[in-house]
């Protein structure tokens, strides 16, 4: 019952295989290994996008940082959402490495950035000229940070709004593929096709170890990239260990098996939680995550039983009136089992 992250499940056994392949004999390094050719093949036609550069990282803050670093200067702005990760939970990697852009932050509900709001902060940027933070690019997190989706039309809508002010769009995809199944589309619809200049695509929290890829649709960038990977310390030399997990994901379409059956899972708990007294939906459900309240004394028989999940806010207590509800947020992973969830949906009635 740990509902706490899907960054806290293991590896499939067809990553590790990949691993041990990986692991016998020698191969260049920093990402001059023969899988990394290989996956860089793989993901271009993934994303329909045949001169895309692929580059590969450890971390999801290095993913977002450094595309964000590659196309927004030091006097520009990134405009996200007021819950995007890169805001909230990146401790100022964004500006470190872009060195010193300001993030701007956009209202909307669940986590969506509200197009008119977008419009209007583009509209008064800038006013006074070189006195101002400039506009620098868009920055949009699918699935949010709520847990909801952008469907491709809200995608398109944003993009077009970046575009008449000139600005690249960058997606945070760390749960990339959560989004990609639930909205039943190809990863080209989702991104370049939509007007995304660079996405993170993630792997760490749909059963990597720990591996995420930078895919940017403009080739010119790639070089640029490059350096700032080098210079922020994160081109592993040992690179063929981040390129076969990449492969071991992707081979046989793992990554969207993996992707469907978290989704599954967090279905069913969203669907028990709707029928369970006191409960009640915060968010829509995008893909993996869902965000619920209910009563106090359900969170203690459910964490009392060993169920790990977060407060949502953190700031809440299991001090005080039983009845009163708590909120958390509930993430399922590619090990969720229906026995994790079912037995925790039998729990947070608090009986």
């Amino acid at each position: 019952m740990f509902f706490a992250s899907d960054n806290s499940s293991g590896v499939p056994e067809q990553v590790l295989a990949a691993l041990a392949r990986a692991n016998d004999g020698f191969a260049p390094g920093y990402g001059a290994d023969a899988i990394m050719d290989r996956v860089r093949a793989r993901i271009r036609d993934i994303f329909e996008a045949p001169e895309a550069a692929v580059h590969l990282v450890a971390t999801g803050t290095a993913a977002n940082a450094l595309a964000l670093a590659t196309f927004c200067p030091p006097w520009g702005a990134v405009y996200c959402h007021r819950i995007a990760h890169i805001e909230e939970d990146e401790c100022g990697a964004p500006e470190f490495y872009t060195g010193g852009s300001k993030l701007v932050l956009i209202d909307g509900a669940d986590g969506r950035m509200d197009p008119a709001a977008l419009a209007d902060k583009l509209a008064a940027a800038a006013r006074v000229g070189v006195h101002n933070v400039q506009k620098g690019m868009v920055s949009l997190t699918n699935l949010t940070e709520a847990g909801a989706r952008y469907s491709v039309s809200e995608i398109k809508a944003l993009c077009a709004i970046a575009r008449d002010h000139g600005l690249p769009v960058h997606l945070d995809g760390a749960r990339f593929t959560n989004a990609l199944v639930a909205e039943g589309c190809t990863p080209a619809e989702m991104t370049w096709r939509a007007g995304v200049d660079v996405v993170s695509f993630g792997g760490t929290k749909n059963g990597l170890m720990g591996v995420e890829a930078v895919v940017i649709f403009d080739p010119a960038k790639a070089w640029e990239f490059e350096l700032r990977r080098k210079r922020g310390g994160h081109l592993f030399s040992k690179h063929r260990y981040l390129s076969a997990q990449m492969e071991g994901w992707l081979e046989n379409d793992l990554w969207l098996d993996l992707a469907r059956h978290a989704n599954a899972m967090a279905a069913r708990l969203e669907a028990g939680l709707s029928r369970t007294p006191g409960a009640r939906l915060m968010h829509p459900r995008g893909g993996n995550m869902v965000f619920a309240e209910w009563p106090r004394v359900g969170h203690h028989a459910a964490q009392e039983a060993g169920a790990r999940y977060y407060f949502w806010p953190f700031d809440q207590s299991l001090d005080g009136p039983g009845e009163a509800p708590l909120s958390a947020r509930l993430v399922a992973s590619w090990s969720t089992t229906e026995d994790h969830v079912d037995r925790f949906l039998d729990l947070i009635p608090g009986r």
